[in-house]
């Protein structure tokens, strides 16, 4: 009985070691702090810098300072994030798993690192995007009802490495 004790005693010890899992990091009550990597100490840009010259930054770090408008409701694996004014918004990505953004982060302010890109689109992507997004909110669209814009066929967005929730 006694070789027992040291053995049950470790599985009490890292059993109860449990680690949060990507529901419970999506329902998180408070959402403030820091997420992914450090974000570094340079200086903001502004949305309409960013977004009225996207070509000056595409494929570069950029450090971006929004509101959370929305949070991938299934997986919090990407927020849509606006300037002040809510006038220009770009959604910020993390890939899945790695950064978990809670459902409660929206409308508390953020700053977002990471790596500006532009996706391009086919029709049947745009088509499928638009699907895909509609469905996380709930809403089931019928491809044939779907009528895309120009914009429709591209999106910029921030593969985002690091954040803060303040």
């Amino acid at each position: 009985m006694q070789n027992y004790i040291p053995i049950l005693l470790l599985i009490f010890l890292f059993g109860c070691n449990k680690q949060p899992s990507e529901s419970d990091l999506l329902n998180k009550k408070d959402p403030k702090g820091k997420y992914g990597e450090p974000v570094s100490e340079i200086s903001p840009l502004s949305f309409s810098e960013l977004l009225t010259s996207p070509n000056n930054f595409l494929n570069k770090n950029v450090l971006v300072e929004g509101v959370i408008k929305e949070v991938c409701p299934m997986r919090g694996c990407w927020v849509q994030i606006s300037d002040m004014d809510k006038m220009e918004s770009v959604r910020v990505k993390v890939k899945d798993g790695d950064i978990v953004f809670p459902l409660s982060a929206i409308d508390h302010k953020t700053i977002v690192q990471g790596t500006f890109v532009r996706l391009d689109l086919s029709k049947d992507q745009a088509i499928n995007w638009k699907i895909h997004l509609a469905k996380e909110r709930g809403v089931i669209l019928n491809p044939e009802n779907i009528n895309l814009q120009e914009e429709d066929y591209y999106e910029y967005r921030i593969n985002c490495n690091g954040a803060v929730i303040l």
